[in-house]
C-alpha cells in the first residue's frame, strides 16, 4: 500500500521522477517521465542503471558517481550530472534522488528526479551545449547548481568558447524561465550609449532622444541580465552599475523618478579582472558584487576530446546530409583553434562549402585551414596578454615545439608558417 501511495506521489512532481528501492529496482515512475523517456515495464523488475545508462552494474561501479549510494550514505537528498540513454540519444540530466524513510527512520525508497538540461538535451538538431568531457561536464554542473539560486554568476572564457549559451542555459534552468532574458553587449559601446540602453531614457535628454524609452533593466524587471564583456565597461560606468547592484534602483537618463527593478545578473569576460582590479581598471567593490559564483567555461583545448561529437553536430547544423572522413577529423584534432568553437564552426562552414558532395575531407579542411583570416595563433596570445600573463610565454614555447614536431623540426617551414622571420623564430626559441 505504501509503495503504491509513493508511486501516486510521484505525479506532484512536475518534472519526471521515478521511484526506486534501495537495490536499484525501479518501482513506479509518474507521466512526466513516460512522457519524456518513454514508459517502463515494471514486470521486469528493471535497475535504474540499466535504464538509464545501459550498464550491467551500479553506477560508482562502471566510473561514474551514483547518487543512490550517495544518498543512502548521507541519508539527505544528493545531486549529481549525468548523461543518460533517452530516445532522443545521450542527453545531459540533472538528477536529484531524495531517500525516503519508514515510521522507524529506516530507509526504504528513493525518488530519483530527472532535469534534462536545456540547450544540452534534446534531439540533436535542438542541442546547442555538446559535449562528454570531464571538464565540459564539470562546467555543466555548476551551471545546474547555480541556476536553482538567485546569486550572480560571472563567465570567465576565451572568446568562442560559448559563454552567451550558457548564460541563456544559466537563465532557462532558474526559476526565471518564464519571465525575460535581457542581453547588453557592453564592448565598444560609450559610456553615454550604456548608460541609455541600461536605464533608458527621457524624451529630450540628448540629441536624438525624441521619445522616453525603457532600458534593458526595466525590461529585465522578473526575469534575467546579462552583461558581456563586462571588463570593457569604463569606470564611470562601473559607479553607475555597482550603485543599480547595491539598491536595485535606478533612474533614466534625463529622468527624476527613481525606479526599481528585480533581476537576476549574470556577467562574462574574457579579461582577467584580478590583474585588472590590481591595476586600477576595474573596482574592487563591483569585481565582489559580480562574482558571487564564478564559473570558467574551458576553451576547446581544454576539452579536446569533445572535437568528434562537436563537429558532427556541427556538421549536422550546417547540413544533416554532411559527414566527415576519418582524416580530415584527425587533422582537426591536430589543429589549435585560439577561436574555439566559434572558429571550429567557421571553418567546418568554410569545408562545407568547398565541398562539391555531402563529404568534407581532408582536402576541404586543408584548404578551408589555408584560408584562416584574422590574426596567427601568436598574435592571438598577445593580445590576450593582458588577460593571462603568467602562462602566455609557456603556451607559445608549447605551440612553436608542437609545430616543429609536426614539420619534423623543419625551422623554415615553422617561420612561415608562424609568419614571422626565420631570426625571430630563433630568438624565441633562444629565450623559451
Amino acid at each position: 500500500m505504501r509503495q503504491k501511495q509513493l508511486g501516486d506521489m510521484l505525479e506532484g512532481y512536475d518534472v519526471p521522477a521515478i521511484l526506486v528501492s534501495a537495490d536499484y529496482e525501479i518501482l513506479a515512475t509518474n507521466n512526466a517521465y513516460a512522457d519524456k523517456f518513454g514508459k517502463i515495464d515494471l514486470r521486469k523488475a528493471p535497475k535504474c542503471y540499466a535504464v538509464s545508462h545501459g550498464y550491467d552494474r551500479p553506477c560508482d561501479q562502471a566510473g561514474e558517481d551514483c547518487p543512490l549510494k550517495a544518498a543512502r550514505e548521507s541519508k539527505h537528498r544528493e545531486k549529481v550530472l549525468h548523461i543518460h540513454q533517452t530516445p532522443n540519444g545521450r542527453e545531459h540530466v540533472d538528477v536529484e534522488m531524495l531517500p525516503i524513510f519508514d515510521d522507524n527512520n529506516q530507509l526504504q525508497f528513493f525518488v530519483e528526479l530527472l532535469k534534462p538540461v536545456p540547450l544540452a538535451s534534446g534531439k540533436p538538431s535542438d542541442k546547442q551545449l555538446v559535449g562528454n568531457s570531464a571538464v565540459f561536464n564539470e562546467m555543466l554542473s555548476k551551471v545546474t547548481k547555480v541556476a536553482d539560486s538567485d546569486a550572480s554568476v560571472l563567465l570567465l572564457g576565451e572568446s568562442g568558447t560559448g559563454k552567451e549559451l550558457i548564460s541563456r542555459l544559466v537563465h532557462y534552468a532558474s526559476k526565471r524561465s518564464e519571465q525575460a532574458m535581457v542581453t547588453l553587449e557592453c564592448s565598444g559601446l560609450s559610456e553615454t550609449l550604456i548608460e541609455s540602453e541600461l536605464f533608458g531614457h527621457r524624451k529630450g535628454a540628448f540629441t536624438g532622444a525624441y521619445n522616453d524609452r525603457k532600458g534593458l533593466v526595466e525590461m529585465a524587471d522578473g526575469g534575467t541580465l546579462f552583461l558581456d564583456e563586462i571588463g570593457d565597461v569604463s569606470l564611470a560606468t562601473q559607479v553607475k552599475l555597482l550603485r543599480l547592484l547595491e539598491t536595485k534602483t535606478f533612474r533614466r537618463v534625463g529622468g527624476t523618478e527613481v525606479r526599481t527593478a528585480d533581476f537576476r545578473l549574470i556577467c562574462a569576460t574574457h579579461r582577467d579582472l584580478n590583474a585588472m582590479v590590481r591595476d586600477g581598471q576595474f573596482r574592487l567593490d563591483l569585481y565582489y558584487r559580480i562574482n558571487v559564483f564564478p564559473i570558467h567555461i574551458p576553451s576547446l583545448a581544454q576539452r579536446r576530446d569533445d572535437i568528434p561529437q562537436l563537429v558532427t553536430h556541427l556538421l549536422s547544423s550546417i547540413n544533416k546530409k554532411l559527414y566527415i572522413t576519418q582524416p580530415a577529423l584527425q587533422l582537426l584534432l591536430s589543429h589549435r583553434f585560439p577561436g574555439n568553437v566559434r572558429q571550429l564552426k567557421n571553418l567546418l562552414i568554410r569545408a562545407s562549402i568547398l565541398s562539391d558532395t555531402n563529404v568534407v575531407d581532408q582536402q576541404q579542411i586543408e584548404q578551408s585551414m589555408a584560408m584562416e583570416p584574422g590574426i596567427t595563433a601568436l598574435e592571438y596570445s598577445s593580445v590576450e596578454r593582458v588577460a593571462a600573463p603568467p602562462a602566455l610565454k609557456s603556451n607559445e614555447s608549447a605551440y612553436i615545439a608542437e609545430l616543429l614536431k609536426q614539420h619534423h623540426g623543419d625551422k623554415k617551414a615553422v617561420a612561415k608558417a608562424l609568419g614571422i622571420s626565420l631570426r625571430t623564430l630563433y630568438r624565441k626559441l633562444q629565450s623559451s
